[in-house]
């Protein structure tokens, strides 16, 4: 499975959000990023669909790849791009709801991620990387080190998650990530957007 290009995943929290989400997804695609997952986990089932339902629509609008974090009945009724699972989940259980949708998983280990990746997700997210206020509780961050280490030991693409900002994200892709994600550093944008462009202007010049 070839993961979006450019190599920027976005990952929604309302609550950090200084818009609504769909307001924020119509911004960072205008910034040129492809790739979006819907994470707002503790939403109503109802709710949480039917704004995943709105942000599909817009998503083919802009020839971009929607997701949604765990939710894979509602990857599929959607016709989301793929699913997100957490660390533990069967990517092969998602595979027989999504056959030809793009599988992730979060991983905060080599172990863990390498045994995501054989069991068919088609990326991991590795986190933390850097020190962030949207990660906490998962451990000390790993550092630029720690990530290329990762990376060296696992069969499959790894995504940087935590902290990734423009000054940083370009080291992540020297460190041997396929990509990087966010969610802060777009979320709590005054102009997610202009974001966005920061981010993908550092990633095309590294």
């Amino acid at each position: 499975m070839r993961l979006p290009v450019p190599p920027l995943l976005v990952i929604s929290d309302r609550r950090q959000a200084r818009r609504p989400l769909e307001e924020v997804a119509e911004a960072i695609f205008a910034g040129g990023c492809r790739w979006l997952s819907l994470r707002e986990k503790d939403l109503p089932a109802a709710e949480r669909r039917a704004l995943l339902s709105a942000l599909v629509v817009l998503g083919r609008r802009w020839r971009a790849t929607v997701t949604v974090h765990e939710d894979v009945e509602a990857a599929a009724i959607s016709g989301a791009d793929g699913v997100h699972l957490p660390g533990g989940a069967k990517p092969e259980a998602a595979r027989a709801y999504l056959p030809d949708g793009l599988i992730g998983a979060s991983a905060h280990s080599a172990a863990e991620a390498s045994a995501l990746l054989s069991s068919g997700a088609d990326y991991v997210t590795i986190s933390p990387v850097f020190p962030t206020d949207s990660k906490l509780g998962y451990g000390p961050a790993i550092g630029l080190d720690g990530l290329a280490e990762i990376v060296a030991q696992v069969p499959g693409p790894v995504i940087a998650l935590g902290g990734i900002n423009a000054a940083n994200a370009p080291l992540c892709l020297s460190a041997g990530a396929r990509g990087v994600a966010v969610m802060g550093e777009v979320m709590r944008a005054t102009d997610p957007q202009a974001a966005v462009e920061a981010m993908l202007a550092a990633i095309s010049a590294s």
